[in-house]
């Protein structure tokens, strides 16, 4: 079979690699994404405009910012349209959350064995894993050093993905990945190799947790994070024991659970002292004791944090879900500042943390964390009289594609209740109050096995 043919605007892997084109196509912005090809791939509209089918018009009408009086860019919604984008410009399908095109299965069915096996790793669907499976067969054994290495590359990618990649998307690719992982365990291998793939298992287990909670599946999550500890406790590994407890600290946060958070925070520390875990556990700590109203505790979780912090090298990927980056820090102490009710010092830090949570081109790289910037922003401005910033930067915030629904509704309800204890005759204010109450009707997922 001949190799698939390109399209006039076929993105190149260069454009592809880029965290705000992925961003931009796992959210279907697909206005941001044309116009990030011609930014950096070079293709202009016209070829665009060919190779989908649309009016050239339209196609740069889509990749000017702000082209309503709302603000927003024109959106492309209908499924069949948005499979005549991902074909036209050649984008892989689980980028956009979607099956492998048949282009691709037929690229695939000619492709080299010496490609990359990571990107099959973090693709899912049919085929998952399957150049790991060809390494492992070139052995005696039931699996072999390569094959190792392209598993951990592989969950590497999806953990780098976790900031901003879809919810849904990032849990199909964990679940193969666990199917998969768990399979090969049952095979013949070294005692090395073994504990390697059950770490490679805890990690997944780890991720999976994260993005059930996420999704709103409590019982599933709290069943992944159990898994990752007791695989931690069996490999003997204490970076993954201490994340499965920091996991516990984060569900217990924000259910309000005080004592079950702070008796995590102690055992995940007791786990592991010397990765950047323990930056994530004080943070916990801090923002408990803020919400407990213990600002003493309050400042000496960020000062210990703080000092952990700075012992520990800038991570090459700070991206990375499980390896807490500098930047996060602003994150951490805008939340504690907003719950003392140091207004001032709160907006300051989200400022920031909008800021850095931003690309240079405007592209949203860390949503989640700037979804709750502009919560913290919207508590100051409700505190001080300015109900139509309070409601705006909640609505937004609200509307982001991708966010974590408990730690969300956390940060809304402080908004909430500062709207309706303020200004509670405001009609805007009914309205926020309605939507955050809408929002938690709809956060309930039916439960899956993991």
């Amino acid at each position: 079979m001949a190799e698939v043919a390109p399209t006039p605007a076929a993105l190149p892997p260069h454009v592809l690699e880029r965290a705000d084109v992925r961003s931009a196509i796992a959210n279907h912005d697909f206005g941001e994404v044309f116009r990030l090809a011609k930014i950096h791939g070079h293709i202009s509209y016209a070829k665009i405009s060919e190779a989908i089918g649309y009016k050239r018009e339209h196609i740069g009408k889509m990749a000017r910012p702000e082209t309503d009086s709302n603000g927003v860019r024109p959106r492309i919604t209908q499924h069949f349209k948005i499979l005549e984008v991902v074909d036209g410009l050649r984008i892989p399908g689980h980028f956009a959350g979607l099956a492998p095109r048949p282009w691709e299965l037929e690229r695939r069915s000619v492709a080299s064995p010496a490609d990359d096996p990571s990107t099959l790793i973090a693709q899912g669907g049919a085929g998952l894993w399957d150049i790991a499976e060809m390494l492992r067969r070139t052995e005696m054994s039931s699996i072999n050093s390569a094959a190792l290495e392209s598993i951990e590359q592989g969950i590497d990618q999806l953990a780098r993905a976790y900031p901003y990649a879809d919810a849904d998307y990032l849990h199909d690719r964990t679940r193969n990945g666990l199917q998969y992982v768990t399979k090969q365990l049952e095979g013949r291998m070294t005692l090395r190799q073994h504990r390697e793939l059950l770490v490679d298992t805890g990690w997944l287990f780890l991720l999976n947790a994260c993005v059930q909670y996420d999704r709103g599946q409590r019982e599933a999550a709290n069943l992944s994070k159990a898994a990752a500890l007791r695989i931690g406790q069996e490999a003997g590994h204490g970076e993954i024991k201490a994340w499965a407890w920091e996991i516990e600290a984060w569900f217990a946060l924000t259910q309000s659970r005080w004592q079950d958070m702070l008796e995590a925070v102690e055992a995940g520390h007791v786990a592991d002292q010397t990765h950047s875990v323990g930056v994530q556990l004080y943070a916990h700590k801090a923002r408990a004791a803020a919400r407990m109203g213990d600002a003493r505790l309050v400042r000496d979780s960020l000062d210990a944090g703080r000092a952990r912090l700075d012992r520990l090298p800038r991570p090459d990927y700070p991206e990375h879900h499980f390896i807490i980056d500098p930047d996060k820090w602003d994150f951490y102490e805008m939340d504690a500042y907003r719950l003392l009710g140091d207004d001032e010092r709160a907006a300051a830090h989200a400022r920031s943390v909008i800021r850095i949570s931003t690309g240079p081109d405007g592209t949203e790289i860390s949503p989640m964390r700037a979804a709750e910037a502009r919560l913290t922003l919207g508590v100051a401005a409700a505190r001080t009289g300015e109900v139509e910033e309070a409601i705006s930067m909640g609505t937004r915030a609200l509307e982001a594609d991708r966010k974590s629904l408990p730690s969300l509704l956390l940060v809304a309800d402080e908004l909430d209740k500062e709207l309706r204890s303020r200004h509670p005759r405001e009609a805007a204010t009914r309205d926020f109050h309605d939507r955050v109450v809408a929002i938690k009707r709809g956060a309930a997922r039916p439960e899956l096995p993991f």
